[in-house]
């Protein structure tokens, strides 16, 4: 349906804006600045506020000054009503006006005619809006019929032959056999942005596309609206099941970023060029200097809505991460078991397969955690119930998994299958609760179950209703190791128009679909959430995974990049997907694992394993036509090699789940770009090939088959980057051929960083509870290094209200290892110790190792000194881990 917006709004060309300020028309106040602007031809009147948010954030909102109706805004995405800073006037003349923040740092300057705003920081322009003239505002307008002659209908009737207005899907679209009416006429809102000095922007997923977002200027442009399209095809910029209306530019002294806050149909238009920089001269005799500088135009365009827009102003990547999760909220602390590896396919047949299969894992001594059931375990695809054959004891068999320590994820879609029998169905339609037709009766479409209905989740009642669902006494069959899988939820209509619903459907407040499309499966996975939490009376953590996702969708749990293909180019492209989801927030993700459709040859399977060990999410999925593909299946030697794999995961999670404490409490993603951590480094602004997992590991994911070498590009030359596994510094820095076996992927852990470990993996994370801990410490060119520790319950929420949680910090500094708190508040018991310390890169063989705790004597340590690594391993320690302590080398 994107087509007659993209033409209707292309038609206005870059150049002069038509709309001024009237200056007469400005007030400030504490909150904001408020003026109007008028539109020279049609002469509508448009609203315009300027907030300064704590934090280096600006907002820009954009209105009609009295619009037939209220414009939708998006509730529930801000966790709050950002704080505002007052912005003074500092500067007026004719037709300019700069506003300056408190700090002084920044300076808003305002041109009158046309309307522009500039945003600079020291002096220097960083981005500039509406500087291409390209602001567009479809004001509501009566239906034709019931129209008075005003100035304001001059623009509709210069449009007036009914071809034009057809063409442009004025008043209504035709999308196949379906039609659109829209009972407003064109309500698109559109608006360009410059920023000055970038050439390389990141950001809006969901796209199966590269890393680096592309010039559209010559093609499609990126397309924000969340649709179910199975086997996504590669380099495709139209939107698939998600969508993060944030895009960051960086260059290498700044990162910027932009949050338009709108939940229709979006398009960005991406266009970047060189332009003449003019250097005043300093002195006469030297004549003015011209150098060619970077400049990147965003054109952002949505159906409906109003325009929201807030300016990320860094600095840094990390303060950007910090400001948009201040707007949308961190990543939801995940349980433990949910980063272990889970095992679903599209069908565990019955109780026998999923017994089966878990005894399997036992049997060929592999650790897992969860296995799913997909839609097959339901009674007819009825949602909150169990085939009555297939899975006639569902408690008894979730008992048994219990018993393993494992944990059960059942799915659960949107859509409620039309059946007045059925419960939920019966309950929803008394209530009202399902999504209207804009004739006013339930809206009807045909999902997994055949007709079905859509619960209205934009309703605060409806997800209430909804969240209590998942009660234990409610949902029968489910006990507290079950968790939930949305899917289908963007909303998936078989049969309709791009298979999703009619834009002109009607929501809670009589909103139309087209208003809230991209927020349904948000709303989905947040009453699901809620649900999960509640059941628990507020004490556990849910585990909620969503297809379908928006802005602040990390507040409640994880999502996926849903249906790939068992080919080496999915493999591939699942590394800047993910990225990028990182990036706009969400750092709980994965891809499919061996693909989705299709048969993963064995090779790209033990690959696929390698890679998804060192990601966020780590699932392996597979489609009904697929052939069983549980990783002891493919001969003895692959599946050692995944078991290595898994279990190489496993050892890993005491650091993998002290990042996603960082996640949560500052923002920081688990999964991180280069350019990330190497800002200045601009030959680390388009990799996308490997990436780092936190700031102390560098992953290089072998994609291609039968590969024997991979090029690795170690960053930063001043960098000491060691062989993860073998503990070797690797001599070369800058861009490296690394011979590669089907054994494993290189891994490499940077210099200056600790990461703790576990000793050994077990059959699961609640198995590895009591297994103590190892650190590896790379020194870097100071023979210095840092990390940290979280530790808690892995379950509960009790690290929030009773602060029951260890977070510890490692510091590794003049031949001195120690131990000490990073945050006092935090107390936590556990009888767990650091075992072993390996320290990578320690100069020569020391003659005496001493530990000592705090008010304790101090002991002699074993150690053992490897002369060809530089690898310094102390054994037997026995360390606390939530007691301070230190070792020293002599």
């Amino acid at each position: 349906n994107n087509f007659c917006l993209d033409r209707r709004q292309k038609l206005l060309c870059p150049g002069k804006s038509l709309y001024r300020v009237l200056l007469d028309s400005v007030t400030l106040s504490d909150e904001n600045v408020k003026f109007q602007i008028i539109h020279e031809e049609n002469k509508v009147l448009l609203q315009v506020e300027i907030y300064e948010i704590e934090g280096n954030i600006f907002r820009l909102k954009i209105d009609e000054a009295s619009p037939l109706k209220a414009r939708y805004k998006v509730p529930d995405v801000l966790i709050k009503e950002p704080t505002t800073q007052r912005l003074f006037i500092s500067h007026k003349e004719a037709g300019i006006l700069v506003l300056s923040s408190v700090n002084e740092d920044y300076k808003l300057r305002v041109t009158a005619n046309p309307f522009q705003v500039e945003l600079q920081s020291q002096g220097e322009t960083v981005m500039s809006v509406n500087s291409n003239g390209l602001l567009y505002f479809e004001h509501l307008q009566p239906p034709p019929s019931d129209r008075k002659p005003t100035a304001q209908n001059e623009e509709a009737a210069s449009h007036s032959s009914k071809e034009r207005q057809e063409d442009l899907g004025l008043w209504q679209e035709k999308f196949g056999s379906f039609l659109d009416i829209k009972a407003h006429g064109p309500t698109s809102v559109g608006m360009d942005f410059s920023l000055h000095g970038y050439d390389h922007v990141y950001g809006i997923p969901q796209h199966t596309e590269t890393l680096l977002l592309k010039n559209t200027s010559d093609g499609d442009a990126y397309r924000l609206y969340n649709l179910d399209i199975f086997g996504h095809k590669i380099h495709d910029k139209i939107g698939i099941y998600g969508s993060v209306p944030l895009l960051l530019a960086h260059k290498p002294n700044r990162t910027s970023g932009i949050f338009w806050l709108n939940s229709s149909e979006t398009l960005v238009d991406i266009s970047t060029k060189a332009v003449a920089e003019h250097t005043p001269s300093r002195c006469a005799a030297e004549s003015a200097k011209q150098r060619a500088v970077p400049l990147t135009d965003v054109r952002w365009m949505s159906e409906s809505g109003i325009i929201d827009v807030f300016l990320l102003m860094g600095p840094t990547a990390f303060d950007i991460f910090k400001q948009f999760a201040q707007l949308t909220g961190t990543q939801a602390l995940p349980p433990l078991f949910s980063l272990g590896y889970h095992q679903c396919r599209w069908n565990y047949e019955d109780e026998q397969d999923v017994k089966a299969v878990d005894a399997g894992f036992d049997a060929h001594d592999i650790p897992y955690d969860v296995i799913w059931l997909d839609i097959e375990h339901t009674d007819g695809k009825r949602y909150f119930t169990w085939d009555k054959k297939k899975f006639q004891n569902p408690r008894k068999m979730q008992e048994h998994l219990r018993k393993k320590k494992r944990k059960l994820v059942v799915i659960v879609d949107p859509h409620i299958k039309i059946d007045p029998s059925y419960a939920l169905y019966a309950q929803a339609k008394e209530k009202g609760y399902f999504v209207k037709d804009r004739n006013g009766q339930d809206f009807e479409g045909i999902c997994w179950p055949g007709s079905s209905c859509y619960p209205d989740f934009t309703n605060p009642e409806v997800r209430k209703w909804y969240a209590d669902q998942f009660a234990f006494k409610t949902y029968k069959g489910s006990t507290n190791i079950l968790f939930v899988w949305n899917d289908m939820n963007e909303p998936s209509v078989f049969k309709g128009a791009e298979l999703t619903m009619q834009k002109d459907a009607v929501h809670y407040n009589n909103w139309e679909h087209r208003e809230v499309h991209n927020l349904y499966g948000f709303y989905q996975q947040m009453a699901t959430a809620e649900g999960l939490i509640r059941r628990s009376s507020g004490k556990e953590r849910p585990f909620v995974l969503t297809r379908s996702f928006f802005a602040g969708s990390q507040k409640y749990g994880a999502v996926w990049t849903g249906d790939n293909t068992a080919e080496w180019s999915y493999l591939k492209i699942s590394i800047p997907m993910l990225l990028t989801i990182n990036m706009a927030g969400i750092s709980f993700c994965g891809a499919d694992v061996g693909g989705f459709i299709g048969d993963p040859e064995p090779e790209l399977l033990v690959r696929w394993y390698q890679a998804g060990a060192y990601q966020p999410f780590f699932r392996g999925h597979s489609n009904m036509e697929s052939k069983r593909r549980e990783p002891w299946l493919f001969g003895e030697k692959n599946t050692q090699i995944i078991r290595r794999a898994i279990r190489e995961r496993y050892v890993l999670l005491p650091y993998l789940y002290t990042l996603f404490y960082r996640a949560h409490t500052a923002a920081e993603p688990v999964m991180r770009s280069l350019w990330i951590e190497f800002p200045g480094k601009m030959e680390t602004f388009d990799v996308e090939n490997e990436y780092m997992l936190g700031n102390a590991l560098l992953i290089h994911p072998v994609t291609e088959k039968e590969a024997k070498t991979v090029t690795v590009l170690f960053p930063g030359s001043e960098e000491i980057w060691y062989d993860f596994r073998k503990f070797k510094r690797m001599e070369d820095a800058g861009t490296v051929k690394i011979p590669v076996t089907l054994e494993n992927i290189p891994v490499f852990q940077r210099g200056g960083t600790v990461i703790p470990l576990k000793t050994s993996a077990g059959k699961s994370t609640e198995w590895m509870i009591d297994i103590s801990y190892e650190l590896h410490v790379a020194l870097d060119a100071e023979a210095c290094a840092i990390g940290e520790l979280y530790v808690d319950d892995g379950h509960s929420f009790q690290y929030l209200h009773k602060k029951q949680f260890l977070y510890r910090k490692f510091t590794f500094h003049k031949n001195i290892l120690s131990s000490s708190r990073v945050d006092e508040s935090g107390q936590y018991h556990t009888t767990c110790v650091v075992e072993r310390v390996i320290i990578l890169g320690f100069g020569k063989q020391p003659t005496s190792v001493t530990a000592s705790a705090k008010d304790g004597k101090k002991k002699e340590v074993v150690f053992t000194y490897d002369t060809k690594t530089f690898a310094l391993t102390l054994e037997n320690l026995a360390l606390s881990v939530d007691a301070d302590w230190e070792i020293c080398i002599s």
